[in-house]
């Protein structure tokens, strides 16, 4: 069997921690901060961990990660 290939996009934005869970991005913080709260902008600093569904996807892109 050949290797299976990483998604790219996916080894950029996500890290798996050393218990199996995803870290990611908080989201919406690119550009436009002037119409977003004050409130959005300081909940959405650093990262945070994904749900379980959410990870489950990611790992399916991910299958050395593990």
């Amino acid at each position: 069997m050949p290797k299976m290939k990483t998604k790219s996009g996916a080894k950029k934005r996500f890290k798996v921690t050393g218990t199996g869970k995803v870290k990611a991005q908080a989201q919406g913080k690119r550009h436009g901060m002037i119409k977003r709260t004050a409130k959005f902008v300081r909940s959405a600093r650093g990262t945070m961990v994904l749900s379980d569904s959410d990870a489950g996807i990611v790992k399916k892109y991910m299958p050395y990660h593990r």
